[in-house]
Order: C-alpha cells, then sequence, then structure tokens
C-alpha cells in the first residue's frame, strides 16, 4: 500500500437510522451485533476511558489473505477508549493492523455521535469522524474505493451496512 494519499486525514461520516440509540449504541460496542454489519469482524471493548478496544480477525479474513499471498493478524484492529458516554458519544483511539504500512503509522482517533433528531421522532443521526493526521495509508484506506467490490468501502460502507442490519435485519451482503 501507497503512503501518499489525497484523502483528507479528518473524514466525517454521517448516515440517518430509524432506531434509537441505545440500538445503534449496542451495535458499534457489542462483539455480538459488530459481527452482522461491515467487514464483520467481532470488536471488544472495555468501555471506560484508558479500557482497550480491539478487533479480531475472521475466518474469511484469513482465507483472503492466504489465497492472495499475505498473512492477516489475529488482531486487525487496536486501540483506547478515550471518552465513553452511552448511548451519545464514544471517542477511541483506533489503528489498522491488517497492512504493515497502516500499522506503522500513529494511532488514529476515532469518534462516534448518536443524535436523536428531534424533528424526526424515531430517527437517529450517526456521524463518525475519523482524525488521521500523520497516518496517510489509514486514510486512504478508512476512505474505501467505490471501484473495489471485493470490500475496500471504509466508513461510508460500514455505516451503510450498520443501517440496513438496523433498519431491516440484514446486512448489504445477506448476512
Amino acid at each position: 500500500m501507497t503512503t501518499e494519499t489525497t484523502a483528507p486525514p479528518t473524514q466525517v461520516y454521517r448516515v440517518w437510522i430509524k432506531t434509537t440509540p441505545e440500538k445503534i449504541w449496542t451495535a458499534i460496542t457489542d462483539p455480538e451485533w459488530t459481527v452482522k454489519y461491515g467487514y464483520a469482524a467481532p470488536a471488544h471493548f472495555d468501555l471506560k476511558p484508558g479500557g482497550e478496544y480491539h478487533s479480531d480477525a475472521t475466518d474469511e479474513m484469513r482465507e483472503f489473505g492466504e489465497q492472495n499471498g499475505f498473512p492477516i493478524p489475529d488482531r486487525i484492529v487496536d486501540g483506547e477508549v478515550v471518552e465513553s458516554d452511552p448511548p451519545r458519544l464514544l471517542v477511541q483511539t483506533w489503528r489498522m493492523l491488517m497492512d504493515p504500512t497502516t500499522a506503522a503509522e500513529p494511532y488514529t482517533t476515532l469518534t462516534y455521535l448518536i443524535e436523536e433528531m428531534k424533528s424526526q421522532p424515531g430517527v437517529c443521526r450517526l456521524t463518525i469522524t475519523h482524525e488521521m493526521a500523520g497516518a496517510p495509508a489509514t486514510a486512504t484506506m478508512v476512505a474505501g474505493s467505490p471501484l473495489d467490490e471485493a470490500g475496500g468501502g471504509g466508513w461510508a460502507w460500514v455505516l451503510s451496512d450498520l443501517k440496513s442490519v438496523l433498519e431491516t435485519g440484514t446486512s448489504l451482503s445477506g448476512r
């Protein structure tokens, strides 16, 4: 992966979901939910400042790596909880370990903000802000590629899939 990028160092993604803040919070922080959308990797949080965060590789990820000639580590993302205010705000550090280039970059900061829409009862806005100063390879990776059908959709893909699962019970991939 190249370290040159045109992806901005701070990226903001937003989606409106017809559900409650509590359900969104659970879908983000509960490993039984995180396997239902996005890249289907279980995410584990110790939801207190300084608490550990990590996400583990799936068998599907390991198989993909083997088929393409690169190893996938057991732990694919790690970080630390900075702030936890359920079900409204989660701030954490975040580092992608699947690729040697992103693993060598500094930790980035990921913020989830869940807001109930007073003008539309039963609808919440979920905003993800990912600050990646000094991590250009990570910025490129999380921006996703609109041409990559094999799963390179980044945060836009993850949020779209999360919305689908919460509103319909089914992921975009049919899981």
